[in-house]
């Protein structure tokens, strides 16, 4: 683990915020309903899971977005493994991420399964069903020297206007190199430099309607089969 982790505080009960970009890791309204909306139905799923599927996500924050998606795979009682990498360069302590996930009764089944795992520490799980791996480090470094590419991305770091490292074109570029072809992306952000940034990478960039207040969000899909 590295020595710099998540500062946070805490809103209405059970939504953390983090104090260094001032900025709750997900949906005051409905965290669950949000990531279903933006990051899963924004790439198409479930109904693209198939063996070997690989999910990649910048910012892993309480692991929600992983949850979610893993139970997705699970209700399509998808046969093999679903492949998820996140690229995390502040992760939440494990006592937090496991108090911020319990907010999600429909989640309980894997939220307790990978518990234990947080605990220790553990940057690779390896499960009948899962292959999931956290790359600790800030992204701009360590998403060039990954060897996957991913089938979906979900860009989810903190706001443009408050992290703007996370989503810069440069970034951008390489979370192109990286998707398969045909591979897709998508975020809550409609932010235009973003969107710029993702069209200069290669993607094919729409506007669609985003989830609760947020009137607009982006999807990407790299050309391709």
């Amino acid at each position: 683990m590295q020595d710099q982790h998540a500062e946070l505080d805490w809103r209405t009960g059970d939504v953390p915020v983090s104090t260094r970009f001032d900025d709750p890791y997900f949906s005051l309204e409905n965290g669950l309903a949000e990531t279903r909306h933006v990051f899963l139905a924004g790439n198409g799923l479930p109904a693209r899971f198939v063996d070997g599927f690989h999910v990649a996500e910048l910012g892993f924050g309480t692991g929600l977005n992983l949850l979610t998606t893993l139970a997705a795979w699970r209700a399509q009682q998808v046969p093999g493994v679903l492949r998820f990498t996140s690229f995390e360069a502040y992760p939440m302590r494990a006592e937090e991420m496991i108090r911020a996930q319990a907010a999600f009764s429909e989640l309980a089944g894997p939220a307790d399964e990978l518990a234990a795992f947080w605990r220790r520490g553990a940057q690779d799980i390896r499960l009948p069903d899962l292959h999931f791996t956290l790359i600790h480090g800030d992204a701009r470094e360590t998403l060039s020297a990954w060897q996957g590419r991913a089938d979906a991305w979900f860009l989810d770091g903190f706001s443009p206007a408050k992290n703007p490292e996370l989503w810069e074109a440069s970034l951008m570029a390489e979370v192109a190199r990286h998707t398969t072809p045909g591979g897709t992306a998508a975020t809550y952000t409609a932010a235009g430099f973003v969107r710029r940034g993702l069209e200069t990478a290669g993607f094919d960039v729409t506007r669609v309607s985003g989830y609760g207040r947020k009137r607009h969000m982006t999807t990407a899909r790299k050309p391709g089969p």
